[in-house]
């Protein structure tokens, strides 16, 4: 069992050097340095157009292509085709749904849950206007789960689609997808997994999943501001072409209106790189040792919260890695969410506030008119004693 040194990661990322507490990371996590050196390089030294036969056009090619490979071997695709970048999972969802609609009739169903970030809920629903018809799949208020058994009344033989994420982006909770793929391709639908919230934290293998479309933020994994969709390859193709007409049978292209940005994803190998430095040169090493480490940022940080009469745990309460990621949410009695964050920024601890774009969910829970919830959110690169400070701010602020 290799252990993990969080003084050595934080080293990889500039922005740690500062006396400032980094725990807004759902919301976007710091760039390593190695990748803003990367996009540096490229912008200096190869800044232009694609697919020329001049030397710098082939050599910036060929970074481009290596960044989208990247991607390909950390999900665990063996055709980098099946990769399409954006920039950023809300478009790319959208994109997805535009690409899919002429394939759906009316009376298609398509199924979305109340749990989700909006950007997998919302690009779904405007189908309606199309004669789709859209069911939702509601969180479980007891178990605060999205139960399979409470799935199975929804499918029927018009569904098409089950969007769902992977992890809440305010629960923390881990969903079984695997067991949810099955049931769905056994109605004969497919399932399409927003992982945002769950590919900071835990190692994403897609084929192991059993998923039909995987979409996650890496600048939320510690990289540029890009997304990815992953998809078997005839899916991909199976897709209507939002590109230029002449593009229709260019996979990824015909997903990826304008290109990718180049140098962006030219950076992606750093991040690559940087993971598998991590684990020794294994990927799943690196990942087994981030879950033990935030394991332990979870429970120091629970273990405080769990104790407070003036607050009210929002998700599981264990730190179980199996079961959630280190975002833990809550909400305070006596203040507002936003009093309470106000007065740790004072303090030089940046956590947040809100909905999170899970609107639906916060309604779900009855905390809509109550300002959301406090979340703290935490990855690899923070510290024990980063856990403290904030737990000291808290006593404070509460």
């Amino acid at each position: 069992m290799m252990p993990f040194d969080p003084s050595a990661a934080r080293a990889a990322f500039p922005a740690l050097s500062r006396d400032l507490v980094f725990m807004d990371n759902a919301g976007g996590s710091q760039c390593l340095g190695a990748v803003a050196d990367a996009v540096r390089a490229y912008m200096l030294e190869r800044n232009v157009q694609l697919g020329a036969s001049y030397s710098v056009s082939v050599e910036a090619s060929a970074h481009v292509l290596a960044g989208r490979r990247a991607i390909a071997r950390l999900v665990g695709v063996a055709d980098d085709r099946q990769v399409v970048i954006g920039p950023s999972t809300t478009q790319l969802l959208s994109n997805l749904a535009l690409a899919l609609a002429p394939g759906l009739a009316p009376g298609d169903q398509i199924v979305v849950t109340n749990a989700d970030h909006e950007a997998n809920i919302g690009a779904f629903r405007r189908l309606e206007s199309r004669g789709v018809a859209v069911r939702e799949w509601k969180l479980d208020l007891e178990s605060r789960t999205l139960r399979l058994d409470q799935l199975e009344p929804i499918l029927g033989p018009r569904t098409r689609l089950v969007c769902m994420t992977h992890c809440s982006n305010v629960l923390g909770t881990i969903h079984d997808v695997r067991a949810v793929a099955r049931r769905v391709h056994a109605a004969g639908a497919r399932l399409l997994v927003d992982g945002v919230a769950f590919a900071p934290h835990r190692q994403v293998d897609f084929a192991a999943l059993g998923v039909d479309y995987y979409v996650f933020s890496l600048y939320k994994v510690y990289g540029p501001h890009l997304a990815a969709l992953v998809a078997p390859l005839g899916h991909l193709e199976e897709l209507a072409n939002i590109n230029h007409e002449f593009l229709a049978t260019e996979v990824p292209y015909k997903l990826q209106p304008g290109n990718v940005c180049y140098e962006l994803t030219a950076s992606l190998p750093a991040l690559e790189a940087y993971l598998c430095a991590l684990g020794g040169g294994a990927l799943d090493v690196a990942w087994a040792a981030i879950a033990r480490h935030e394991a332990a940022l979870a429970e120091r940080l629970l273990c405080f919260l769990r104790a407070r009469s003036d607050l009210t745990l929002i998700g599981d309460s264990s730190s179980d890695s199996d079961r959630r990621v280190p975002t833990l949410s809550f909400a305070p009695h006596a203040r507002s969410p936003e009093a309470v964050v106000r007065a740790v920024d004072a303090l030089g601890i940046g956590i947040r506030h809100g909905d999170f774009y899970s609107r639906r969910l916060i309604r779900a829970l009855g905390l809509g008119d109550r300002g959301g919830v406090v979340r703290v959110s935490m990855v690899h690169y923070n510290t024990l004693e980063e856990v403290d400070r904030v737990i000291a701010a808290l006593e404070q602020a509460l």
